[in-house]
C-alpha cells in the first residue's frame, strides 16, 4: 500500500489558520494594530523565537514556525494582493483630485527624506548604489499601518488625513520606478565586479546610462501591458459579471492580477510591479468597489501572512548585541523623516500641531523596505549583514509606529492649543473630496428608472450623489456618461462603509425586487441606526414590511399613480383645480405620515 503524498507545509497552515482566527478577533477587542500584531506573532513564534527551542523541546514544535519556507510561498501572494490594493487606491480621479498635495508635498517629502537618509548612509561607509538604495527605501512609510491608524481615529476626511493619504500615494507610486532602479542598480554592481558596490563615485556615468536604459525599457513593457490589459480586462468583467455571482468575481480578480503579473514577470520586471498594475487598471472601472469588497476577507489574510513572515525574520538577540545603535537608528529614521514631513505639512497649510502629528505617523519605514532590501541584499548591492539590520529597524519601527501616533496627536493638541490654532486645523479639504468623501451627500441604491429620475432632481439642486446598481450594462452605459454609478450591491455592508454612508444625508432604496430593498435596508439599519432611509416600495403591505425593518419614509409606488388618477377624475368631475390639488395634497400627507418610521 502507497502512501497518500504529504500535503506541503499542512501544519504551518493551520497553524496559521488558528492564529488568524485567534489573533484577529483579539486584536480588534484591544483595538491594537493589525499589522503590529502579526509582526510581534511572527517575532515571538518564528525561528529566531520560541522556534530556536523547538528542537530541544518537542512540545514546542506544533505551536512554533523553525523554518521560513512553509510560509514564504503564500507570504509572496501576500505582497502581490498588497500592491494590487494599492493600486485600486491609485485612482486617476483621486491623484487628479488631490494632485496639489499628491505631486508637491509628496514629491518634496520622498525627495528630501531620501537624499537626507541616504548621505547618512554613504557617510557610513556604505558605496553609493547601497545609499541610493536605502535612502529611496526608507523614505517610504507603511500604507497599511499609517491609514489603519487613520481610520481607526475617523481621520480620513480631515485636512490631515488628506495630506498623508497624499503622500502615502505619492510613495505608492513610487514604487514602480524603484523597483525597476534597483534592478538596474544590480546590473551595475553585476557589471562592475567590485565587490558589494562601486567606491566612490567611479563610473557614475555608465551607471546612470543603465539607470535610464532600464527605466526606459521598463516604461516600454508597462505601457504595453497596459494598453492589453486595457482593452481586456473591462470587457471581461463587463461580459462575466452580469451574473453577479461572487465566486466569478472573486476568480476574474485572481485571474487578472496573477495573469498580468506574470505578464511583467515575463518582460523581466517585478511580479509585485503586474499586480501594482492590474489594480490601476481596475481601477478605472466601475467595478473597483465591488472589487474591493471581494478580496478583503483575502486580502487581510495574505497581508497578515506576510507580515508575519516579516516578524519571524527580525532576531532580537541582534537587539541586544546592540542595545544602543538599534534604539538610535529607530529613533533617529523617525526624527529625520518627522522633521522633513513637519516641514512639508506646516508649508502646505497645516497648523504646528497638526503637521507634527502627521510627520510623528508617517515616520516608520514602511512594507516595502522588506522586498527591496530582500532583493537588494539577494543582488549584492547591500551586504547581508547590513540587509538585516536594515530590516530590523523598519520591524522595529512598525512596531513603535502606534505609539509614535499617540505621542504625535497627544503633542499636536497641546501644541495648537497653545498657539490656539487647533479649532481651524480639522476642516474638510476644500478640495479633493472623492464623491461623498466629506459627508452630506445622498447615496441612491438601485439606478433604474426611478433612481435616475431621482438623480437628476438632486443635479439640478446642486446635491452630491452617489449610486449602486447590480446591472453591470447599466452601470458601464451611465457611467460613459459621466455619471457616478457603481457596480455593487447595497446589502454588502463593506460597500457601504467605502461609499461612507454614514456621513450620508439619506441614502435612497428605489430597487424593483421587495427581498433586495429588504436586505439592504437591515444592512444598512445594522451598521448605520440614524442615517435617513427613503425607501420605494410595490405597494402598501410592502411599506408596512419597510416601515417596520426602520426606512424612514416609505413611498409606494402605487400610491402616487392613484392620486395622480384621482386628480384628474375629480378635475373631471367638475371640481375645481387648486381644491383638487389641494385635496390630493392633504391624502398625500395623510398616506405618507401614516408610513413614517
Amino acid at each position: 500500500m502507497h502512501d497518500a503524498p504529504a500535503f506541503p507545509f499542512l501544519r504551518e497552515i493551520l497553524l496559521f489558520l488558528v492564529l488568524a482566527g485567534v489573533l484577529i478577533p483579539l486584536l480588534q477587542r484591544l483595538r491594537v494594530n493589525q499589522v503590529v500584531g502579526f509582526l510581534a506573532a511572527g517575532v515571538a513564534l518564528g525561528p529566531f523565537g520560541l522556534g530556536l527551542w523547538a528542537g530541544e523541546h518537542a512540545w514546542l514544535a506544533p505551536f512554533t514556525f523553525p523554518k521560513l519556507e512553509g510560509v514564504v510561498a503564500l507570504a509572496e501572494l501576500g505582497v502581490l494582493f498588497l500592491m494590487f490594493m494599492i493600486g485600486l487606491e491609485l485612482s486617476a480621479e483621486r491623484l487628479w483630485a488631490l494632485r496639489r498635495w499628491v505631486f508637491g508635498a509628496g514629491v518634496v517629502q520622498l525627495v528630501a527624506s531620501a537624499l537626507a537618509i541616504g548621505a547618512i548612509a554613504w557617510a557610513f561607509g556604505n558605496p553609493w548604489p547601497a545609499a541610493a538604495v536605502l535612502g529611496a527605501v526608507l523614505a517610504l512609510s507603511s500604507t497599511a499601518v499609517a491609514m489603519q491608524l487613520l481610520t481607526e481615529r475617523r481621520a480620513l476626511g480631515t485636512r490631515l488625513g488628506q495630506a498623508c493619504f497624499s503622500v502615502l500615494m505619492m510613495q505608492d507610486l513610487a514604487v514602480v520606478p524603484l523597483l525597476v532602479v534597483v534592478g538596474a542598480l544590480a546590473d551595475v554592481h553585476r557589471a562592475s565586479g567590485a565587490g558589494v558596490g562601486i567606491d566612490g563615485f567611479a563610473g557614475l556615468g555608465g551607471a546612470a546610462g543603465l539607470v535610464a536604459g532600464s527605466l526606459a525599457k521598463a516604461a516600454i513593457a508597462v505601457v504595453a501591458i497596459a494598453w492589453i490589459g486595457r482593452r481586456l480586462v473591462r470587457p471581461l468583467f463587463r461580459t462575466l459579471a452580469r451574473d453577479r455571482q461572487p465566486d466569478v468575481f472573486m476568480a476574474l480578480t485572481l485571474l487578472a492580477t496573477l495573469s498580468i503579473a506574470g505578464l511583467t514577470a515575463a518582460a523581466g520586471l517585478s511580479m509585485a510591479l503586474g499586480a501594482l498594475l492590474a489594480g490601476l487598471l481596475l481601477s478605472e472601472t466601475e467595478f473597483r468597489h465591488e472589487v474591493e469588497v471581494t478580496i478583503e476577507p483575502f486580502r487581510g489574510l495574505l497581508m497578515g501572512l506576510f507580515f508575519m513572515s516579516v516578524g519571524m525574520g527580525i532576531d532580537l538577540r541582534e537587539v541586544a548585541a546592540a542595545p544602543l545603535i538599534v534604539p538610535v537608528s529607530v529613533l533617529g529614521l523617525f526624527a529625520i523623516k518627522a522633521a522633513v514631513l513637519w516641514a512639508v505639512l506646516r508649508a502646505g497649510g497645516l497648523s504646528a500641531g497638526r503637521a507634527l502629528e502627521g510627520g510623528l505617523l508617517l515616520g516608520q519605514g514602511g512594507e516595502f523596505a522588506f522586498i527591496v532590501v530582500g532583493v537588494a541584499t539577494l543582488e549584492g548591492l547591500l551586504p547581508p549583514d547590513v540587509g538585516r539590520f536594515m530590516l530590523l529597524v523598519v520591524g522595529l519601527s512598525l512596531v513603535a509606529t502606534p505609539f509614535a501616533a499617540r505621542l504625535g496627536h497627544a503633542l499636536g493638541e497641546r501644541i495648537d492649543h497653545l498657539s490656539r490654532a487647533g479649532a481651524r486645523a480639522d476642516e474638510p479639504p476644500g478640495e479633493g473630496d472623492a464623491p461623498g468623501a466629506s459627508g452630506g451627500h445622498v447615496v441612491i441604491a438601485g439606478f433604474g428608472r426611478v433612481g435616475e429620475a431621482i438623480a437628476q432632481v438632486l443635479d439640478a439642486q446642486g446635491v452630491r450623489w452617489v449610486a449602486l446598481e447590480t446591472d453591470a450594462t447599466r452601470v458601464t452605459d451611465r457611467r460613459a456618461h459621466g455619471a457616478p454609478v457603481w457596480f455593487g450591491n447595497a446589502t454588502r455592508v463593506e460597500l457601504l462603509r467605502r461609499l461612507r454612508v454614514g456621513d450620508a444625508a439619506a441614502v435612497v432604496l428605489t430597487m424593483d425586487q421587495p427581498a433586495s430593498a429588504l436586505h439592504a435596508l437591515r444592512a444598512i439599519r445594522r451598521e448605520y441606526p440614524s442615517v435617513p432611509v427613503v425607501a420605494r416600495s410595490r405597494d402598501e403591505a410592502h411599506a408596512a414590511v419597510l416601515r417596520d425593518e426602520g426606512a424612514t419614509v416609505v413611498i409606494p409606488e402605487t400610491l402616487e399613480a392613484s392620486l395622480q388618477i384621482s386628480a384628474v377624475v375629480l378635475q373631471s368631475a367638475g371640481v375645481p383645480d387648486l381644491v383638487a390639488t389641494a385635496a390630493i395634497e392633504v391624502e398625500r400627507e395623510r398616506r405618507i405620515g401614516v408610513l413614517r418610521g
